[in-house]
Order: structure tokens, then C-alpha cells, then sequence
């Protein structure tokens, strides 16, 4: 296991080495509620041509949880100290939701760090606000437990979940394993972002993933990201929330290419 120190605590990550000589550096950044292990399905794909780095964010997996009302400025900076501990002057990024904003936040004001800009299942703004508010105040009262059926038919198809427990059951038990002080923080930080006016300022050519089955992060709100980038477009897969589990081949064939030079943008 792997830590580095950030201000309040530790900020958990592991690195998986590329075969090939020299590979860029990609990072992976989790959605809310999960870990660094729901990218397990992209490795074999990934690996061959970069060097992975993944990382639980502030408050998931074995980070630790670093102010009560995080905000996604600070879940970037994560990302440029991880990059500093590491070495790496530039990496490709993918973040999926609560990461999909990581992401777009290090594009505009740290764009010197990032080459490509892969933003999966998420929206400059999710919101309203309300919805947040009552969640944060559903896990302060019964646990993140109580959130879980509702969060599950967001995540995956009902087709998906009735033929594919394998790979519903491991993000389920992510879920209600999360810790309810990092989850309510992680929830403040996604409530209060509104990065719609700094969508223009990323320069790096950038690739959205849509689920077209997606409650949570619509393709209409994908569309939205792409209209105000200067250099995007999007990949539409046949998934719900988290299209990188139940679209995987699609999602790795594509986010592969696009990383390579060969895809969108």
C-alpha cells in the first residue's frame, strides 16, 4: 500500500506499471461511494500502453477524510500533489462523476499538468442543490446503507444487475462499506460545484463518455460539456452510470483509442 501526505491526512493510490517502455502516465479518479478498485475492468486493457496510477479521493477507500465540506478545487489539488510525489510533469486523466469533475477543475486551472482529459458520466453542474442536502442528511441519519437500493438502479441497468451480479456485487459492497463522514463530505464537495464557466478555459483535447441509460449524468448534460469545450467530443455507450463496468469493452476500445491519438479530439 501506498500514501502520501496531504494536508489533514493521507491520500491513498497504487501504481501499475506498463509493459511497454516509457508509457505516459494515466490517472483514474473514482466516482462517489466507490474506491480505486472499480477501474479493475479497464487494467488489462490499459496497462499495455500506460503507466496506471489510481487513487481513492479524500474521504473513499483507505484516504483519509480531510475537512467535513470538501471542495472539487481540493480534490484536484490531491491530484497535482500525487503527480508531485510521483514525478510526473504531465499525465492523461479519466475520472467517471465526483472524478469526471476532478477532472474538469485540474483542465481549466492546472491544464500545464494534464495532456488528454477523459470526463465519464458526470455534469459541470449536478444538481439541484436540495438533492445533496437530503441525501447528506438520509447517511447522517441511517447510514449509507440506506442509500444504497436507489443508488444501485442509478448506477446499472435493471437488465444489467439481473445478469451480471458478478459485477454488480463488488461495487455494491464499495458502497456500503463507505464511510459516512467521507461520503457527507464528498456529497458538499459535488453539491457545491458549479464548473460551467470554466468548461472554456480547458485546453487539452478531451473525450465525455456518456451512458445512454444514465439517470444521474444525462447525455443532454454530456452534449452541454462538449459545446463549451474548445476541443471535445463525445462517446456515447450503451450503460447506465457507472458505463465503465457495464460497457467495458465498449468503454476501454474507446477511451484506449482516444488516449492514443486515434479517437475524438
Amino acid at each position: 500500500m501506498a500514501f502520501i501526505d496531504a494536508p489533514g491526512g493521507r491520500l491513498h493510490y497504487r501504481v501499475d506499471e506498463s509493459s511497454r517502455a516509457a508509457a505516459p502516465t494515466l490517472v483514474f479518479s473514482n466516482s462517489l461511494g466507490t474506491t480505486l478498485e472499480m477501474w479493475d475492468r479497464q487494467m488489462a486493457s490499459f496497462t499495455p500502453h500506460f503507466r496506471v496510477v489510481r487513487y481513492d479521493t479524500r474521504g473513499h477507500g483507505q484516504s483519509d477524510t480531510l475537512s467535513q465540506n470538501a471542495s472539487v478545487a481540493e480534490l484536484g489539488g490531491d491530484v497535482v500533489r500525487l503527480l508531485d510525489h510521483l514525478g510526473v510533469e504531465r499525465a492523461h486523466f479519466v475520472g467517471l462523476s465526483m472524478g469526471g469533475q476532478t477532472g474538469m477543475w485540474l483542465g481549466a486551472n492546472r491544464g500545464e499538468r494534464i495532456r488528454r482529459l477523459v470526463l465519464c458520466n458526470t455534469a459541470a453542474l449536478i444538481g439541484p442543490a436540495s438533492i445533496w442536502d437530503e441525501r447528506i442528511e438520509t447517511v447522517k441519519k441511517a447510514g449509507v446503507a440506506a442509500l444504497a437500493p436507489a443508488v444501485i438502479a442509478r448506477w446499472f441497468t435493471q437488465d444489467f444487475v439481473d445478469h451480471h451480479a458478478d459485477a454488480v456485487r463488488p461495487i455494491e459492497a464499495m458502497l456500503l462499506a463507505a464511510r459516512e463522514d467521507g461520503y457527507i463530505a464528498a456529497c458538499a464537495a459535488v453539491r457545491d460545484a458549479d464548473l460551467r464557466g470554466e468548461l472554456g478555459r480547458i485546453e487539452a483535447a478531451t473525450l465525455v463518455v456518456a451512458g445512454s441509460h444514465d439517470p444521474a449524468t444525462t447525455v443532454a448534460q454530456s452534449l452541454e460539456i462538449v459545446a463549451s469545450l474548445r476541443n471535445g467530443g463525445l462517446l456515447e455507450l450503451d450503460a447506465a452510470h457507472l458505463s465503465n463496468i457495464e460497457a467495458s469493452a465498449a468503454f476501454n476500445q474507446g477511451v484506449v483509442e482516444f488516449l492514443l491519438g486515434d479517437g475524438h479530439g
